[in-house]
């Protein structure tokens, strides 16, 4: 097999000349070999088993529990990238199934970063695995642009956006300068069913005929912590590296921490049913610098119980991510008050993409004439809406009613949560039994909120005693009032017209 030298040219040279620490690192190809290519024309290559260099580090010395997790926590931030790309959940799901040589590469890459902290037995931290592990993506996208998911899904088979017969050859790797680090690659599978197999694997350690015929430590501490078995089971079926987490380093500490901030036991089965990968998260030197950091934005320390419950996600993004997000809000107008409420209220908001979600969503609803720093502060879940599926479907069911465009920009000024609300099931209904009250259409252009009462349990009870009574009050009165206030002035009205 001809030999080729590796081109020192490359826009990605010095990321693979920091993966390794050989003088001259030679690629030797035994029955079976494949290729990446990654950057213009790097390849790297790997057999059956590891990666074949003189003196590589190999991961048979990182035991199979632990490799395990970091698998799933690769998949998670793999995961978690294509979707910031704007990647359908449908999409990225399907991505992932087929991932499983690519993130075998990405492990290799972690260990490279990290080798020290193997040698001494420390396992790594989720924030440490996405930190190490998103620089790198960042530059296959730079590169690879649009087709990074083909790249993802046909590793090591990877696309070649402008192939020569030259860059084509299976390569003997050198490099002269002794200012590289060894990298190591896992094990190859071409099988798309290795995920499945190591969900069953995971599986099966919280199975009641497991090899050992007992539940591991921290399992059997979930569960008298009240979290169902089955619960547990489906946590593992979405998030394996759960099923290898150990008790006293990762769960109890985390658990315990959830407890002192004032979270109630009965919640902690749902908060880690949730989001698993808290307990991957290390207290010193990530979860509560980042409360600490999140504070420092305008959340309220003293609702932190609520605010885990309410999204335990929170606490698992990047400073990088939460700045963004805050900057955007700031931008918006609102100030630092109104940003730390809505945090505090809606810390869902932090997972919304900036440039593809809560920009596009801002400019649409600025073109309807809202006031966006005014509909964050009141319905910041109305961010995280669709334009296409969500908002416009609204805007044109009331616009083909007779609405115009100012009447529907002030409709969703005055009630933010006007867009949350299903066209089939809320809408359309109540819209219809709108019809045969005796209102004109400017009174829902007043009180758009009369889409946020039940219509079996208010509007129709409420309207029927009005009617029947003879007297007149508006949609406001007859719906936003407690029972003994609309008593009060259903009282006054027909004492009135007696006395006329």
């Amino acid at each position: 097999m001809k030999a080729s030298t590796l081109p020192r040219s490359s826009g990605l040279f010095p990321l693979f000349r920091a993966a390794f620490s050989v003088t001259r690192t030679q690629v030797s190809f035994p029955q079976r070999v494949f290729f990446c290519r990654a950057k213009s024309d790097i390849f790297l290559s790997y057999t059956n088993n590891h990666f074949c260099i003189d003196g590589s580090f190999s991961l048979r010395v990182v035991p199979p529990n632990l490799l395990a997790a970091e698998k799933e926590e690769a998949k998670a931030v793999l995961t978690l990238f294509l979707k910031k790309q704007g990647c359908s959940n449908a999409v990225a799901s399907r991505t992932i199934n087929k991932s499983d040589p690519f993130v075998d590469h990405l492990i290799s890459r972690l260990h490279s970063v990290h080798k020290s902290r193997y040698l001494v037995g420390r396992e790594l931290t989720t924030l440490e695995i996405r930190d190490a592990l998103n620089p790198y993506l960042d530059a296959l996208l730079e590169e690879y642009g649009d087709i990074l998911v083909e790249l993802v899904e046909n590793f090591p088979n990877s696309p070649v956006k402008e192939s020569s017969d030259e860059n084509l050859q299976p390569a003997t790797v050198q490099e002269t300068p002794a200012t590289v680090k060894e990298t190591p690659v896992v094990p190859f599978s071409s099988s798309n069913t290795a995920l499945d197999s190591k969900k069953l694997k995971a599986l099966a350690r919280v199975s009641d005929n497991n090899p050992t015929g007992k539940l591991p430590p921290h399992i059997v501490y979930l569960v008298d912590l009240g979290m169902e078995l089955e619960l547990i089971k489906e946590v593992i079926r979405k998030f394996p590296a759960f099923a290898y987490y150990s008790l006293e380093g990762k769960i109890r500490p985390v658990v315990e921490f959830l407890l002192d901030l004032g979270v109630p036991k009965s919640d902690i089965p749902t908060i880690l049913g949730k989001r698993p990968q808290l307990c991957g998260i290390s207290l010193s030197e990530n979860l509560i610098p980042t409360m600490a950091f999140l504070e420092d934005l305008g959340v309220d320390k003293k609702q932190w119980a609520k605010v885990i419950y309410r999204f335990p996600a929170l606490l698992t993004y990047s400073r990088q991510k939460l700045t963004t997000t805050v900057d955007f809000l700031y931008e918006m107008g609102l100030s630092a008050e109104n940003v730390g409420k809505i945090l505090t209220r809606c810390p869902t908001i932090i997972s919304y993409s900036v440039e593809h979600k809560l920009r596009p969503t801002a400019e649409y609803f600025c073109s309807l004439g809202v006031d966006v720093s005014v509909l964050l502060s009141r319905s910041p879940q109305t961010f995280g809406l669709s334009i296409e599926a969500n908002l416009k479907p609204v805007t044109a069911f009331f616009l083909e009613r007779g609405y115009s465009l100012a009447d529907v920009g002030t409709m969703i000024s005055r009630y933010g949560a006007l867009y949350t609300f299903s066209l089939a099931e809320n809408l359309i209904p109540k819209w219809e039994f709108f019809l045969t009250m005796t209102y004109p259409k400017s009174e829902l252009v007043k009180f758009p909120q009369y889409f946020g009462y039940s219509l079996e349990e208010r509007i129709k009870p409420r309207y029927a005693v009005v009617r029947e009574s003879g007297v007149r009050l508006l949609l406001n009165q007859v719906l936003s009032l407690s029972d003994t206030e609309f008593d009060k002035v259903l009282k006054r009205k027909l004492e009135k017209m007696l006395d006329n």
